[in-house]
């Protein structure tokens, strides 16, 4: 067994060992671990099924379903044109979603009203329809006032209170929060059911708004193995199907009615399964540096090609691999209108021959995932320029610009330059590579570990600008600042102090000289050492969030960046690991930081 293995089945052996005696109930409590963790080695190995079995034994509770409505007490009242109305249950519950947001910047958005009124009227009953014809007439302010109360007295709960609620949280999670995989209690990522709400979407999002509806246990498919015991459903209540796939790792799951996503239970991040296919996937990008290079020169040869549908496909891999777009996918016209690389139409990019100094200039502007826009303005080589050009002839702003292409065709291609690449791949390749590159460029020995911090996020925000995750900044972030600008501010005045003290006693040891007056020196060096270092850490964190302010870093590092990149950076220059991953973010990544060392290399 090589040094991999062995460290793999450190890893699934301790987990065992951590969870061995605990169980479900008494059907559960019974079942014993069937297999040696050593006996299939599937980080390592991969799963060797032909028929991409995952499992042979799953056995769960399903999921959790929210509680029902709870009415509103007669004395809080909603008003219509300024007089009180009693709503009917149904419409009662969807007023009280908005009434809970009615401080939240959604709710003064023109979509968000239009998508609410228009759903929140499909469930009202007659009579509300009769009265209510305007959102604007209509007053939810006492509702609002309602549940801020509640969440105050929340807030303001006994120990006792808290206590009782910790422990009927912890019994729920017991019960509902872990599976049995072949024999392994494994623990489960969200085993609740999303209680219905509005949806909010990111970006400007056109079903912002919308009514999330209520889900029952007969639009919830279960899946577990054939002989366990089936979970029950609400008393009373159906399943919608239950079946016995073991070629999927999901537990239950429905549609939901505003995208028609369809969602899902799944198994902890930190699950063995998940991180055996988190490595896998690591390793499939990790790869592609093995061809990468001769899959550019395939795709640069074809920006001269005459057949234009080979042209295009070469052109749109330049993007996907220089700028770390979306391949872009098919979509309902009632979805947001939101592109990938496929997809962009001749109005999302202007042709510059020259701009800011620089030659055959592309200036993107269009919404990508999530109705985040993406702009940007990129220099690219003379044949990707000449090629757009031809690209747009005579063609109207609306017009695809790869009309000969789809992403279907796209990845299928890239599937034949390499097994398993897409373009999800590439973007992983290409944000792990500039993790990589960043952290050797902006990491330096004799750095404090504030400092290479500092480089580590710099480095983590180069690959979220490359992926184009950004954020809004956050609405306390004006505030946070200021109170990080008076501590700086109080830090100096403690270092002119100490300075002032220190000078005193120097000039008393000279005046005086003792190994006393000498030692009390020392002390006052110290002390004004130590504010100085403080006052730096300070004005590090200043710097750290002043550049993150508009982007989000989590994204990639959950998703697109390696972990053993930054397990191996850690370890190289001693960082402690949780000043780069939070607790759960630990446990996900529990594989890359039990085998990974400090010469690891993407």
């Amino acid at each position: 067994m090589n040094r991999f293995g062995y460290a793999v089945c450190q890893f699934v052996y301790g987990s065992l060992r951590f969870s061995r005696g605990i169980s479900l109930d008494s059907h559960l409590s019974n079942a014993r671990v069937a297999n040696s963790p050593f006996r299939n080695l599937r980080w390592e190995e991969g799963n060797n099924s032909n028929d991409g079995q995952k499992w042979q034994t799953l056995e769960h509770r399903g999921p959790l379903f929210p509680p029902e409505y709870e009415p509103l007490p007669n004395n809080v009242s909603f008003y219509y044109g300024g007089e009180p109305m009693k709503l009917s249950l149904a419409a009662e519950e969807v007023a009280t979603f908005y009434a809970k947001m009615l401080e939240h910047e959604y709710t003064s958005k023109e979509a968000f009203q239009k998508n609410f009124f228009t759903d929140w009227k499909e469930v009202m009953s007659d009579d509300d329809r009769k009265t209510i014809k305007k959102l604007s007439k209509c007053d939810f302010s006492e509702l609002h006032k309602y549940f801020v109360n509640k969440s105050e007295e929340k807030k303001n709960m006994s120990k006792q209170e808290k206590q009782a609620l910790k422990e009927e949280g912890s019994r729920l999670t017991e019960e509902y929060g872990y599976c049995l995989l072949d024999g392994h209690r494994e623990k489960i990522g969200n085993f609740r059911v999303e209680p219905p709400g509005l949806f909010r979407g990111r970006g400007e999002h056109p079903k912002m708004g919308k009514l999330k509806k209520r889900i029952h246990s007969v639009d919830v498919i279960i899946n577990c193995s054939k002989d366990s015991k089936i979970p029950a459903p609400p008393s009373g209540k159906k399943w919608k199907r239950v079946q016995h796939d073991n070629t999927v790792t999901w537990l239950a799951s429905w549609v939901e009615n505003v995208q028609k996503h369809t969602k899902y239970i799944m198994l902890n991040p930190s699950s063995k399964l998940k991180g055996e296919k988190d490595w896998q996937k690591y390793e499939v990008a990790r790869s592609l540096k093995l061809e990468v290079d001769s899959i550019r020169h395939q795709y640069q040869q074809d920006w001269s090609s005459r057949e234009m549908k080979t042209r295009q496909r070469g052109v749109a891999l330049y993007f996907i691999d220089k700028l770390a777009l979306r391949a872009g996918n098919e979509k309902e016209d009632d979805t947001a209108d939101t592109v990938g690389c496929c997809s962009l139409r001749v109005e999302h990019i202007s042709l510059h021959e020259s701009l800011d100094g620089q030659e055959w200039v592309v200036e993107f502007d269009f919404l990508g995932k999530d109705s985040i826009r993406y702009y940007n303005k990129v220099p690219v080589e003379k044949r990707v320029f000449k090629s757009l050009k031809i690209f747009m002839e005579n063609k109207d702003p609306e017009d695809d610009l790869f009309d000969r292409i789809s992403t279907t065709y796209l990845n299928k291609k890239l599937n034949e330059y390499m097994t398993g690449l897409s373009a999800k791949v590439f973007r992983t390749f290409n944000a792990s590579t500039t993790l990589q590159d960043q952290l050797s460029k902006l990491t330096k020995e004799d750095m404090t570990v504030e400092e290479k911090i500092l480089s580590y996020n710099r480095a983590n925000r180069a690959v979220a600008i490359l992926c184009n995750h950004q954020r809004a900044a956050p609405k306390t972030f004006e505030k946070s600042m200021q109170l990080l600008q008076e501590k700086i501010q109080k830090k100096k005045e403690q270092i002119e102090q100490a300075k002032k003290e220190l000078k005193k006693a120097k000039k008393a040891h000279k005046e005086h000289p003792s190994d006393r007056s000498k030692k009390l020196v020392e002390q006052k060096e110290n002390a004004v050492r130590r504010l100085e270092e403080q006052l730096k850490k300070l004005e590090l964190q200043v710097t750290d969030r002043e550049e993150n302010k508009v982007i989000a870093l989590g994204t990639s590092k959950l998703n697109y960046l390696d972990p053993r990149i930054s397990v191996a950076w850690c370890k190289k220059y001693n960082v402690p690991i949780e000043k780069i991953y939070n607790k759960t973010q630990r446990e996900k990544f529990a594989w890359a930081i039990d085998m990974t060392d400090a010469d690891f290399q993407f």
